[in-house]
């Protein structure tokens, strides 16, 4: 491997880590498989597709990544695409620099139930983070939410919002997400809590360490996780029948929002979120 690829893969990288979820009521049904995952700086991706072997954007490669996976879903640039957003809610949508974390297409296959960009200022401050939620269904919804402008880079990030996307038949739509999560360093770490008129239903975490994004490391996960994509989808679906086989109640799926982006305001933002 060349310095180069290293340089290249400065900003962007891999985490190596585990998925968990554990659901509170009616009863108790926990899993945790083990994941690789990518944040990638989205102003980087032609720079790290010409100078890495075994990444490619909007190519097939081993690993790639497609803008028509993300945002608008047309192909249009992501970038432009969140920077988009940014602007129609009012934030500053400039050249601050965007972050998404996901999963990488393998062999041109993918599956990302949640993506999730950490929007910045010209000045690196974070300002908001934008959540993309996919359904099995194959639709998509995107919430938007403000960061506090005291935020540390280095300090936990406490948002909520009310759910409005249909996402698992087994859980009902009048729910409250609570996020806390950190902006992605040496360690990943999101905390997702989900909570209905009941009380808490479900915990989800998504954690990780970070290795440096080189055509090495990418072999590495290819030969540890061969089989993520089909993973991530089976899992969905197997962990969804053993709650069917306990009794969950299904619930009928709803009509699709209106818009693709729900926009959260910054007096809501931190509402329940701790």
């Amino acid at each position: 491997m060349d310095d180069g690829a290293e340089r290249i893969a400065s900003a962007s990288c891999l985490y190596r880590g585990a998925v968990m979820h554990a659901r509170l009521l009616p009863f108790r049904h926990r899993f945790v498989y083990r994941v690789f995952s990518m944040l990638v700086d989205l102003d980087e991706l032609d720079e790290l597709s010409s100078g890495l072997r075994f990444f490619s954007r909007n190519r097939f490669n081993l690993f790639s990544y497609f803008d028509r996976d993300h945002g608008s879903r047309d192909g249009m640039p992501v970038a432009g695409w969140v920077r988009a957003q940014l602007q129609a809610a009012g934030f500053e949508s400039g050249e601050g620099r965007i972050t998404s974390h996901c999963f990488p297409r393998i062999l041109g296959f993918v599956f990302n139930p949640l993506t999730i960009y950490f929007c910045h200022h010209r000045d690196g401050h974070l300002q908001a983070v934008l959540y993309e939620v996919k359904n099995t269904f194959g639709q998509q919804h995107c919430y938007l939410i403000p960061v506090e402008d005291a935020h540390e880079s280095e300090s936990a990030i406490l948002q909520s919002c009310d759910k409005g996307f249909y996402v698992s038949p087994f859980m009902e739509m009048k729910s409250t997400y609570r996020f806390r999560l950190k902006e992605p360093g040496e360690k990943l770490s999101i905390l997702i809590r989900q909570e209905t008129p009941a009380g808490e239903t479900l915990i989800a975490t998504h954690t990780g360490r970070r290795e440096t994004l080189t055509d090495g490391s990418i072999l590495k996960m290819a030969a540890l996780y061969p089989l993520l994509t089909l993973k991530v989808v089976t899992g969905i679906h197997w962990e969804a029948l053993k709650l069917w086989v306990k009794g969950a109640v299904f619930h009928e799926r709803p009509a699709e929002p209106e818009n693709a982006v729900t926009v959260i305001g910054k007096s809501s933002a931190g509402r329940h979120a701790a």
